[in-house]
Protein backbone atom coordinates (compact mmCIF):
# COMPACT_ATOMS: atom_id res chain seq x y z
CA UNK A 1 0.00 0.00 0.00
CA UNK A 2 2.88 2.34 0.84
CA UNK A 3 4.36 1.63 -2.60
CA UNK A 4 1.13 2.73 -4.29
CA UNK A 5 1.00 5.95 -2.25
CA UNK A 6 4.55 6.86 -3.29
CA UNK A 7 4.31 5.79 -6.91
CA UNK A 8 0.69 6.15 -8.01
CA UNK A 9 1.51 9.25 -10.10
CA UNK A 10 3.97 7.68 -12.51
CA UNK A 11 1.91 4.46 -12.56
CA UNK A 12 -1.10 6.41 -13.85
CA UNK A 13 1.11 8.03 -16.49
CA UNK A 14 2.43 4.60 -17.52
CA UNK A 15 -1.10 3.19 -17.88
CA UNK A 16 -2.28 6.19 -19.91
CA UNK A 17 0.79 5.91 -22.15
CA UNK A 18 0.37 2.17 -22.74
CA UNK A 19 -3.40 2.03 -23.37
CA UNK A 20 -3.27 3.47 -26.95
CA UNK A 21 -0.90 0.66 -27.92
CA UNK A 22 -3.89 -1.70 -27.85
CA UNK A 23 -5.42 0.37 -30.67
CA UNK A 24 -2.23 0.00 -32.68
CA UNK A 25 -2.15 -3.77 -32.12
CA UNK A 26 -5.32 -4.06 -34.25
CA UNK A 27 -3.51 -2.57 -37.25
CA UNK A 28 -0.90 -5.34 -37.52
CA UNK A 29 -1.03 -9.00 -38.35
CA UNK A 30 1.64 -11.69 -38.26
CA UNK A 31 2.21 -13.87 -41.33
CA UNK A 32 4.11 -17.11 -40.65
CA UNK A 33 3.57 -18.80 -44.02
CA UNK A 34 7.00 -17.72 -45.27
CA UNK A 35 8.87 -17.14 -42.04
CA UNK A 36 7.87 -14.33 -39.71
CA UNK A 37 6.40 -11.23 -41.31
CA UNK A 38 4.72 -8.26 -39.65
CA UNK A 39 2.10 -6.87 -42.00
CA UNK A 40 -0.41 -4.05 -41.89
CA UNK A 41 -4.08 -4.90 -41.74
CA UNK A 42 -5.80 -3.41 -44.79
CA UNK A 43 -8.48 -0.74 -44.26
CA UNK A 44 -7.93 -0.61 -40.50
CA UNK A 45 -7.93 3.18 -40.54
CA UNK A 46 -10.88 5.35 -39.57
CA UNK A 47 -12.31 8.64 -40.86
CA UNK A 48 -11.02 8.01 -44.36
CA UNK A 49 -7.44 7.33 -43.28
CA UNK A 50 -5.46 4.37 -44.53
CA UNK A 51 -3.95 2.02 -41.96
CA UNK A 52 -0.52 3.57 -42.38
CA UNK A 53 -1.89 7.13 -42.14
CA UNK A 54 -3.70 6.21 -38.95
CA UNK A 55 -0.47 4.81 -37.47
CA UNK A 56 1.35 8.03 -38.33
CA UNK A 57 -1.48 10.09 -36.86
CA UNK A 58 -1.88 8.18 -33.58
CA UNK A 59 1.84 7.86 -32.77
CA UNK A 60 2.62 11.45 -33.73
CA UNK A 61 -0.39 12.84 -31.87
CA UNK A 62 0.45 11.04 -28.62
CA UNK A 63 4.12 12.01 -28.92
CA UNK A 64 3.34 15.73 -29.07
CA UNK A 65 0.60 15.43 -26.42
CA UNK A 66 3.03 13.94 -23.91
CA UNK A 67 5.68 16.46 -24.93
CA UNK A 68 3.26 19.30 -24.21
CA UNK A 69 2.30 17.72 -20.88
CA UNK A 70 5.95 17.53 -19.81
CA UNK A 71 6.58 21.20 -20.59
CA UNK A 72 3.50 22.30 -18.64
CA UNK A 73 4.76 20.70 -15.41
CA UNK A 74 6.90 23.69 -14.37
CA UNK A 75 4.19 26.31 -15.12
CA UNK A 76 1.75 24.10 -13.20
CA UNK A 77 4.12 24.16 -10.21
CA UNK A 78 4.51 27.95 -10.45
CA UNK A 79 0.72 28.43 -10.45
CA UNK A 80 -0.32 25.80 -7.91
CA UNK A 81 2.83 24.74 -6.05
CA UNK A 82 2.23 21.07 -6.86
CA UNK A 83 4.73 18.94 -8.71
CA UNK A 84 6.22 15.46 -8.80
CA UNK A 85 9.60 14.98 -10.44
CA UNK A 86 9.10 11.28 -11.09
CA UNK A 87 5.70 11.86 -12.71
CA UNK A 88 7.43 14.37 -14.97
CA UNK A 89 10.12 11.82 -15.77
CA UNK A 90 7.44 9.25 -16.62
CA UNK A 91 5.83 11.77 -18.97
CA UNK A 92 9.23 12.37 -20.57
CA UNK A 93 9.71 8.64 -21.11
CA UNK A 94 6.23 8.40 -22.65
CA UNK A 95 7.13 11.27 -24.98
CA UNK A 96 10.34 9.58 -26.12
CA UNK A 97 8.73 6.15 -26.57
CA UNK A 98 5.84 7.48 -28.68
CA UNK A 99 8.22 9.65 -30.72
CA UNK A 100 10.54 6.71 -31.39
CA UNK A 101 7.56 4.53 -32.30
CA UNK A 102 6.39 7.23 -34.73
CA UNK A 103 9.84 7.38 -36.34
CA UNK A 104 10.28 3.59 -36.49
CA UNK A 105 6.95 3.21 -38.28
CA UNK A 106 8.01 5.92 -40.73
CA UNK A 107 11.34 4.32 -41.66
CA UNK A 108 9.70 0.87 -41.75
CA UNK A 109 7.17 2.13 -44.30
CA UNK A 110 9.21 4.72 -46.22
CA UNK A 111 12.86 3.82 -45.65
CA UNK A 112 15.51 5.69 -43.64
CA UNK A 113 16.78 7.79 -46.56
CA UNK A 114 13.30 9.29 -46.98
CA UNK A 115 14.01 11.12 -43.70
CA UNK A 116 16.23 13.60 -45.55
CA UNK A 117 13.89 14.42 -48.43
CA UNK A 118 11.75 17.06 -46.71
CA UNK A 119 12.36 19.78 -44.12
CA UNK A 120 9.59 18.52 -41.83
CA UNK A 121 11.08 15.00 -41.84
CA UNK A 122 14.53 16.36 -40.95
CA UNK A 123 13.02 18.45 -38.11
CA UNK A 124 11.26 15.39 -36.74
CA UNK A 125 14.41 13.29 -37.06
CA UNK A 126 16.53 15.82 -35.13
CA UNK A 127 13.83 15.96 -32.43
CA UNK A 128 14.00 12.17 -32.07
CA UNK A 129 17.81 12.27 -31.85
CA UNK A 130 17.60 14.81 -29.03
CA UNK A 131 15.02 12.71 -27.19
CA UNK A 132 17.22 9.59 -27.09
CA UNK A 133 19.74 10.87 -24.48
CA UNK A 134 16.87 12.47 -22.55
CA UNK A 135 15.13 9.09 -22.46
CA UNK A 136 18.14 7.17 -21.14
CA UNK A 137 18.95 9.76 -18.48
CA UNK A 138 15.37 10.12 -17.15
CA UNK A 139 16.00 8.11 -13.99
CA UNK A 140 17.35 8.59 -10.48
CA UNK A 141 20.69 6.95 -11.26
CA UNK A 142 21.57 9.49 -13.96
CA UNK A 143 20.20 12.37 -11.87
CA UNK A 144 22.72 11.54 -9.14
CA UNK A 145 25.50 10.89 -11.63
CA UNK A 146 25.10 14.06 -13.71
CA UNK A 147 23.99 16.33 -10.82
CA UNK A 148 23.60 19.93 -12.10
CA UNK A 149 24.38 18.82 -15.66
CA UNK A 150 21.21 16.73 -15.64
CA UNK A 151 18.98 19.82 -15.62
CA UNK A 152 21.00 21.41 -18.42
CA UNK A 153 20.60 18.25 -20.49
CA UNK A 154 16.86 18.14 -19.89
CA UNK A 155 16.51 21.71 -21.18
CA UNK A 156 17.07 20.33 -24.67
CA UNK A 157 13.40 19.34 -24.43
CA UNK A 158 12.60 22.92 -25.50
CA UNK A 159 14.47 22.40 -28.76
CA UNK A 160 12.55 19.18 -29.23
CA UNK A 161 9.15 20.83 -28.93
CA UNK A 162 10.13 23.63 -31.34
CA UNK A 163 11.29 21.07 -33.92
CA UNK A 164 8.18 18.96 -33.34
CA UNK A 165 5.87 21.94 -33.82
CA UNK A 166 7.75 22.80 -37.02
CA UNK A 167 7.35 19.20 -38.17
CA UNK A 168 3.61 19.26 -37.49
CA UNK A 169 3.03 22.78 -38.85
CA UNK A 170 4.63 21.97 -42.21
CA UNK A 171 2.41 18.89 -42.43
CA UNK A 172 -0.53 21.26 -41.79
CA UNK A 173 -1.73 19.20 -38.84
CA UNK A 174 -3.24 20.52 -35.61
CA UNK A 175 -0.27 22.39 -34.11
CA UNK A 176 -1.65 25.77 -33.03
CA UNK A 177 -3.40 24.35 -29.95
CA UNK A 178 -0.14 22.87 -28.65
CA UNK A 179 1.82 26.01 -29.57
CA UNK A 180 -0.58 28.19 -27.55
CA UNK A 181 -0.35 25.95 -24.45
CA UNK A 182 3.44 25.83 -24.62
CA UNK A 183 3.61 29.57 -25.33
CA UNK A 184 1.52 30.37 -22.24
CA UNK A 185 3.78 28.06 -20.23
CA UNK A 186 6.89 29.85 -21.44
CA UNK A 187 5.37 33.24 -20.58
CA UNK A 188 4.65 32.03 -17.04
CA UNK A 189 8.33 31.03 -16.75
CA UNK A 190 9.54 34.60 -17.44
CA UNK A 191 11.28 35.60 -14.14
CA UNK A 192 9.23 38.69 -13.17
CA UNK A 193 5.94 37.00 -14.16
CA UNK A 194 6.97 33.82 -12.35
CA UNK A 195 7.77 35.81 -9.19
CA UNK A 196 4.38 37.55 -9.28
CA UNK A 197 2.52 34.23 -9.54
CA UNK A 198 4.58 32.68 -6.72
CA UNK A 199 4.04 35.75 -4.51
CA UNK A 200 0.29 35.62 -5.20
CA UNK A 201 0.17 31.90 -4.43
CA UNK A 202 2.18 32.35 -1.23
CA UNK A 203 -0.11 35.19 -0.14
CA UNK A 204 -3.22 33.06 -0.65
CA UNK A 205 -1.68 30.21 1.37
CA UNK A 206 -0.75 32.56 4.25
CA UNK A 207 -4.28 34.04 4.31
CA UNK A 208 -5.93 30.65 4.38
Amino acid sequence: MEFLKRNYGWMIVAILAILPLFILSNTFKIDTTNGFLLLLVENAGKEGLSTLEMLYHITGEFAIRWMTAVLTCTPFFILFGVTNLFVRQAMGIATAVWSLLHFIIFIWAEGFLETFTQVNYVAGFIAVLILIPLLFTSNRKWMKKLKATWKKLQRWAYATIVLSLLHVAILEKTWLFYAIIIGIGLIIRIPFIKEKFIALRTKKVSIS
